[in-house]
């Protein structure tokens, strides 16, 4: 079983494909549990974002994996098979655990090294985990994405460009508006997006704050975070309130990850009617529009006294590149963290292996105290004892340095051949090696729960 990853971003497709390709949250469990019931299929999660959508499987065949990956995203976005796949990108096996740590440590995205991207990942991951579609090779797979994540940021100076898309969009926005100082901002959206919105218009400076949600309750929550972390003026409205809302503001930002256009024409028509400015040309009203699909309807763009910044226009902004050190040096992080992921994976694969040798190497010992026994039932116990002993010794002294040489050598590419060697040579049965797999299996399993918990709390206050 490996692991196979289509996907389609910002750096394959413009942004009229990726519009019909994303997968909103509602929609991430329906498509996972689709994918679930492919006979290719044994785990699934899917990453999606307000610039890529990248499906992660663990598929028993490449051809037949990805036919029935590439036959879900046709239907859910409506596109031609060949339109896909003309933007489409696939990695497979150790080129899909390369490509999702570089994605964790913000070297695919369209701001180098934004942070975002890692609460991200930790959210597919959660979400495909809460659907039991994670099993033992995309759970040690995430978690080690993550863990490069957080190591490429607190070790290189990768995000100093911009803490996220976010941040890029305002700086465009105040080529527009002039200092953010003061003014009014609508934040259409309570999510992780949401959030950083916040957080990045009060560094700002900014004077207002209008939080705006299809859900109040978060959008008040969200509300309140500003208000009570940031120290900003903000408060939650209703969607029905939205017009009055960007008719009060300068800045807009919008990212509710809504399936269509959130902000129509008629609405910012009715929002410049209802504004108490006369200058349209002195002051603009600027949207930042960051959802995907996109939030604010295209035609918006050509209205007198209205800026749309949208992601297109983001993936051509200087300010989105790295410094050359910073990024070689996440790469060779990316690069280092691969080869342990890659190396622990293949003495994964021949651990199941050598504890069944060793298995089948206590059962001919057994064996043959068996025999001992009724060949010489007279035999004191201190001296059958010291037979078993001494029998086991050697076992164990034969065994000993193969055993530790084969997991050496399962650690080097192409390892997966000395395991099959072992079985070859000491007639280790399938069945046998699987037998001694499954409940080493549920050790891992165990284990698991203990990352879980540290990589959620750890990366807490990093990723927002």
């Amino acid at each position: 079983m490996s692991v196979l990853l289509v996907g389609i971003s910002h750096r394959s497709a413009p942004v009229s494909v990726l519009e019909k390709v994303a997968i909103s949250e509602a929609d991430r469990p329906k498509l996972v549990d689709r994918l679930l019931e492919s006979s290719h299929v044994s785990e699934a999660m899917i990453v999606s974002t307000c610039n890529r959508v990248e499906v992660y499987a663990v598929v028993d065949a490449f051809h037949g994996g990805l036919g029935e990956v590439s036959e879900l995203l046709t239907k859910h976005s409506g596109l031609p098979l060949g339109d896909l796949t003309r933007h489409a990108y696939v990695r497979y096996s150790e080129a899909a655990a390369e490509h999702l740590f570089a994605v964790a440590s913000g070297l695919d995205s369209m701001v180098v090294g934004e942070q975002q991207v890692l609460s991200q990942i930790r959210s597919a991951y959660a979400s495909a985990d809460g659907q039991q579609a994670v099993g033992r090779t995309l759970h040690e797979l995430a978690q080690h994405a993550l863990r490069v994540g957080k190591r490429v940021h607190s070790e290189t100076g990768i995000d100093r460009a911009g803490a996220s898309v976010v941040s890029v969009a305002l700086d465009r926005a105040r080529g527009v508006v002039g200092d953010l100082a003061g003014r009014t901002a609508v934040v259409l959206g309570a999510g992780a997006m949401g959030g950083l919105a916040v957080a990045h218009l009060s560094r700002a400076g900014i004077g207002r704050i209008i939080v705006a949600n299809r859900t109040l309750d978060r959008a008040q929550r969200l509300a309140e975070t500003g208000r009570s972390m940031h120290g900003v003026d903000a408060e939650a409205v209703e969607m029905s309130h939205l017009t009055e809302a960007m008719a009060a503001a300068d800045v807009v930002i919008t990212c509710t990850g809504a399936v269509g256009a959130v902000v129509t024409l008629a609405d910012t028509h009715r929002a410049l009617a209802g504004r108490a400015r006369t200058d349209a040309a002195e002051h603009p009203l600027v949207f930042c529009d960051l959802g995907l699909p996109r939030d604010v309807e295209h035609a918006v763009a050509g209205l007198p006294g209205v800026a749309v910044i949208d992601i297109e226009s983001l993936q051509r902004d200087p300010a989105a590149g790295a410094a050359a050190d910073d990024t070689a040096a996440a790469r060779q992080i990316v690069a280092d963290e691969l080869a342990k992921y890659l190396a622990g994976q293949r003495m994964a694969e021949v651990t199941p292996t050598v504890a069944a040798l060793r298995q089948r190497a206590a059962e001919v010992v057994e064996a043959e105290l068996l025999r001992l026994d009724s060949r010489l039932p007279d035999l004191a116990d201190p001296a059958r004892d010291e037979v078993a002993r001494t029998v086991r010794r050697v076992v164990d002294k034969l065994l000993h340095a193969p055993t530790v040489r084969v997991k050496q050598l399962a650690s080097t590419p192409g390892g997966d051949s000395y395991a099959e060697a072992l079985r070859e040579l000491f007639e280790l049965k399938p069945g046998a090696v699987q037998a001694v797999a499954a409940p080493m299996e549920v050790a891992a399993a165990e284990s698991a729960l203990a990352d879980d918990f540290t990589a959620g709390h750890l990366g807490d206050g990093q990723d927002a």
